[in-house]
């Protein structure tokens, strides 16, 4: 039997089979499917076996399958299946009477298509590996998209084709990880920004994940996302977080703004107007002195700051990052009086105060490792990561003492932003580890609702689905130099609206990379997502206040209508990266074209736009740089508005002046 499920663009075919059902169809949607089951029918060579094992949601080693598994354990369920169509929703149920085994998993369709899966188990039994729903790679998208990194050098998309065998992914450091991100794409080869089939999948958990990217000897592909090997241990019940795939025939866009606008959704109360941030932390680093603070909070208010957030080193014994966390009281050292007297002065300042907090680590100079070195996870003789140890978020105690502790800060102070941290990677893999930092964090939002939670480890070390239903901001690096922020934000768009990434404007001298950069494209970068600054204002020249002052104000005056549009990036040429950003409702649109690097080419290439109203016609202007550029000729957007129709502007572009590398240009347009 066959069941469908559509949504306005898209429809999933499934097809039982003697075990569990399989994909047959997700594309374009279709009215009729007519004979496409039958199309879809593979022959048979003479070096197979009798019959050729379908590519079910979740394929089994049982040697009839020749690929890799999607389920791998003590047991080798044989299952029988049902399904039922619940509106967008295909419920599948399968039972192995026999061993006591149960399979259950839900693929919906709207907008997105998300899909989870279950195996329970009458008795203990030892789970290795379970995969979400499996689904085929679709015909023609030979290309595989991945995302690596490291601290400080985050999402890099690397491209590679289809070949024999299995490409396997995983994040083993007990989180979402800067190295092997929870996401993936596949394409038609050559597939840009704007042209191709794509079709992307994100894998929602904070805890560790598994990819593999299979092509069968048969030629067939799989995809399969789960845990990371080795992390569910013996139980009775086993869960797949939820994976999230949406495809396009537009390009790598195509796929962005739908997964843009799901991971909106997914976050709990993302208010348009976002607060622009200022961090103290590259500022002062562990050095916390009230009057200086206190200057620094003056300073960022007049630049236009909304929300102070104190870094790490304010509670007991912190000086450096070698003792005392899991020591979450106020250090009365440093604060002889409290956090008080700075968040008043914070909020006469007009901003609201935020904090720096790191729950689940714990240094064995600590109060709390000398009363309860059981409570880490791993090993005594452990190697130390930063000095710290991971506290075991599996255990009820655990949990329970962490809430009492950052509930009391929380409910002495006034605080309405946690900057949530995590520097350590695992010494042994344990998905309790992602179900009690999610918990927690829900405790905590329950018992505070008016805090919101930034998803922070190493910088991009935990940016996934799971982690984004209970925080509202991600830190995608703590490397904020802007030309290294460019291709990171340009990245992160294929998954993450612009609203939920925190993106600051650092020093002069970037204390990552050495590299001096502008205050015109540091400020313009960190106005292009959520902004904030994090550097020692007081090192400021004037001219670099007064036209941070400038950008900030335009940041406020746009933020609401960029944050809720889209988000597309334009194909270029090397040396230079480009975005729009559109309203919802089309009526404008910003671009920003960034010159990295020396170009090539003697001229720039025109700047085609995407996702315009082809009919609309738009008033265009360009925002005066005060940073010498090359140019020396009679460019008509460098001193006059333009007019232009939405088709005009994606088919033939726009001429910007000639720039020099570690400069911006800024094209506002509004609809006529």
């Amino acid at each position: 039997m066959t069941y469908r499920i559509d949504d306005q663009s898209s429809t999933l075919v499934l097809e039982t089979t003697d075990s569990l059902p399989r994909v047959v169809y997700f594309g374009p949607r279709l009215d009729a499917l007519d004979d496409l089951v039958a199309a879809a029918r593979l022959d048979l060579n003479g070096g197979m076996l009798d019959s050729l094992a379908p590519l079910t949601l979740c394929p089994l080693g049982d040697g009839h399958f020749m690929g890799q598994p999607g389920f791998a354990g003590s047991v080798l369920p044989r299952w029988t299946a049902s399904v039922e169509v619940r509106g967008q929703t295909l419920a599948i149920s399968a039972t192995d009477a026999a061993q006591g085994l149960r399979y259950a998993a839900e693929l919906t369709l709207n907008g997105v298509l998300t899909a989870w899966a279950r195996v329970e188990s009458d008795q203990p039994i030892r789970v290795d590996w379970l995969s979400a729903p499996v689904l085929p790679v679709a015909p023609g998208q030979d290309e595989i998209l991945e995302l690596s990194g490291r601290w400080v050098g985050e999402l890099h998309l690397d491209r590679q084709r289809f070949s024999p065998g299995a490409r396997l992914r995983e994040a083993r450091q007990g989180r979402s990880g800067q190295e092997n991100p929870p996401f993936a794409l596949t394409c038609t080869p050559g597939a840009t920004w704007t042209r191709g089939e794509v079709t992307a999948f994100a894998y929602g958990w904070p805890g560790g994940h598994r990819m593999i990217a299979e092509e069968l000897p048969c030629g067939r592909r799989q995809m399969q996302f789960g845990h990371v090997t080795g992390s569910y241990g013996i139980g009775t019940r086993f869960e797949t977080a939820i994976l999230t795939v949406a495809r396009s025939d537009e390009g790598l866009n195509g796929v962005a703004v739908q997964m843009q606008s799901h991971a909106r959704s997914l976050a709990p109360f993302v208010r348009p107007s976002r607060p622009v941030h200022y961090n103290c932390w590259e500022a002062v680093y562990f050095d916390h002195d009230l009057g200086v603070l206190s200057d620094m909070a003056e300073r960022a208010a007049r630049i236009g700051a909304e929300r102070f957030v104190l870094d790490d080193g304010w509670f007991k014994g912190r000086k450096n990052d070698k003792s005392s966390l899991g020591d979450w009281e106020v250090d009365r050292v440093k604060w002889p009086e409290g956090l008080k007297p700075l968040i008043d002065k914070v909020h006469a300042c007009g901003m609201t105060f935020g904090l720096w907090v790191e729950p689940e680590m714990v240094n064995p100079d600590s109060d709390l490792y000398r009363a309860h070195p059981d409570w880490a996870l791993g090993r005594p003789d452990q190697v130390m990561g930063r000095y710290q140890m991971v506290l075991n978020m599996g255990l009820a105690p655990v949990q329970d003492y962490l809430f009492d502790k950052i509930d009391r800060v929380l409910a002495e102070n006034d605080i309405d932003y946690l900057k949530w941290d995590h520097n350590r990677l695992l010494p042994v893999l344990d998905a309790g580890q992602g179900h009690g930092v999610m918990a927690l964090m829900a405790r905590l939002r329950a018992a505070h609702p008016g805090v919101e939670i930034e998803s922070c480890a190493s910088g991009g070390g935990r940016i996934d689905y799971g982690i984004l239903t209970q925080t509202c901001r991600v830190w995608l690096s703590d490397c904020i130099d802007a030309v290294e922020r460019v291709r990171m934000q340009a990245t992160a768009s294929l998954f993450l609206p612009g609203a939920l990434v925190g993106s600051h404007v650092g020093a002069f001298h970037a204390h990552t990379t050495g590299r001096n950069l502008p205050m015109h494209l540091r400020a313009w970068v960190a106005a292009m997502r959520h902004m904030g600054f994090e550097s020692d204002l007081t090192a400021f020249a004037p001219e670099d206040e007064a036209l941070l002052t400038e950008v900030t104000a335009w940041y406020k005056a746009n933020r609401d209508w960029m944050h809720a549009g889209e988000t597309r990036q334009l194909d270029c040429e090397a040396g230079r990266t480009a975005e729009i950003q559109i309203a919802a409702d089309g009526s404008r649109f910003v671009a920003f074209a960034i010159q990295t690097e020396m170009p090539k080419e003697q001229l720039p290439l025109a700047l085609r736009l995407t996702g315009l109203d082809p009919k609309a016609r738009y008033r265009i202007t360009r925002r005066p740089a005060p940073t010498p550029n090359a140019s020396r000729g009679p460019v008509a957007l460098r001193d006059q508005s333009l007019t232009l129709s939405g088709q005009a502007l994606m088919a033939q572009g726009l001429n910007l002046p000639l720039s020099w590398p570690a400069t911006i240009q800024i094209v506002e347009g509004t609809r006529l």
